[in-house]
């Protein structure tokens, strides 16, 4: 099995050049890998530190993609890549040796569309005292737990593919399109979804996966992420994106106001929920739920006063097969 590693990346060489030594150490055959960065428009020395790691024995492919937008590197990867299954990673996260072995492991012994694997923090500072597990997800950390799981529609295991570590099969993606390019970071935004929006579709359309624990990777947290105000402004733009993703994909639930009606007595749990956190002094717990009230606010806002019907998934066309 060939594997396409993708990695959209801007302005981060050092981190890059990290994940870039972490992927020349995987135990995967060689020959049977390729590595994309798609550069998003950098101007330090991006270009550079990919030279180097070509220099040493590692297949690495450089693409330059000026317009705007991980979407649009990320797209723009897809189309040239080789690989049976594409594998997503960002530009600060070093994986372990036996990642792509663990990945592809996994596609054969379970018939699996795509994987989803495991991701562990590094920390640049130690985590303030309000962290807690419930928002490791605003970090692209969820850590799964260390046993395989199915993900299907329907599952209530609550496992949702990041692009920190998944994988997908070549041939599924032809079907169902890349990333959606009105979504995720643009212009100093905070904000997601274009990994919510593919997992979403990818179950749309009927297709399985599965969550691989030892499909291991380290992701790093900046020290800037780790201030209040950095995950309530992400939780609000979340809650917006959510609100816009579900346009397309609704839940089958019943709704008050344009909003699903089991929103509105969870943001009641929520608040009294903080505010007994607050009288008792939990500051994990009062900040947990706090954010929630963000989210939801978000979601609010965006389904109220937002633009209406989102655009379609973008497409791309598949690489010559090998």
């Amino acid at each position: 099995m060939f594997v396409s590693i993708v990695i959209a990346t801007r302005n981060r060489s050092v981190l890059l050049g990290q994940t870039l030594r972490a992927l020349a150490r995987q135990t995967w055959p060689a020959d049977a890998l390729e590595i994309i960065v798609s550069d998003n428009g950098s101007t330090d020395d991006t270009r550079d530190v990919v030279t180097s790691i070509e220099g040493a024995g590692c297949a690495v492919r450089y693409l330059s993609v000026p317009e705007p937008g991980k979407s649009h590197a990320v797209n723009a990867a897809l189309r040239i890549a080789r690989g049976d299954v594409i594998a997503f990673t960002d530009d600060d996260v070093q994986p372990e040796p036996g990642w792509i072995a663990s990945l592809v492991r996994a596609f054969e012994e379970t018939g699996a569309d795509f994987v989803a694997g495991r991701i562990r923090p590094i920390w640049e500072l130690a985590p303030p005292e309000w962290m807690s597990p419930a928002l490791h997800g605003v970090l692209a950390i969820p850590d799964n737990g260390d046993v395989r799981l199915p993900i299907a529609k329907g599952d209530t295991n609550q496992v949702m593919p990041i692009g920190a570590n998944t994988a997908i099969r070549a041939s599924v993606l032809a079907q169902i399109g890349g990333l959606r390019t009105d979504l995720g970071k643009l212009n100093g935004s905070l904000r997601t979804g274009e990994d919510h929006e593919l997992f979403l579709r990818l179950i749309h359309h009927g297709y399985r996966g599965v969550y691989e624990p030892g499909a291991l990777v380290a992701h790093f947290v900046p020290a800037s992420r780790l201030r209040r105000g950095y995950f309530r402004r992400w939780l609000y733009q979340n809650g917006g994106d959510v609100a816009r993703i579900e346009r397309r994909y609704p839940p089958p639930v019943s709704y008050w106001l344009g909003v699903p009606r089991y929103l509105w007595p969870e943001a009641v749990a929520d608040l009294v929920s903080a505010i007994r956190a607050t009288l008792s002094g939990d500051a994990r717990r009062r900040f947990a739920k706090s954010l929630r009230l963000f989210w939801f606010a978000g979601y609010v806002g965006e389904t109220w006063f937002g633009a209406g019907r989102a655009p379609e998934p973008a497409t791309f066309a598949p690489a010559a097969p090998r």
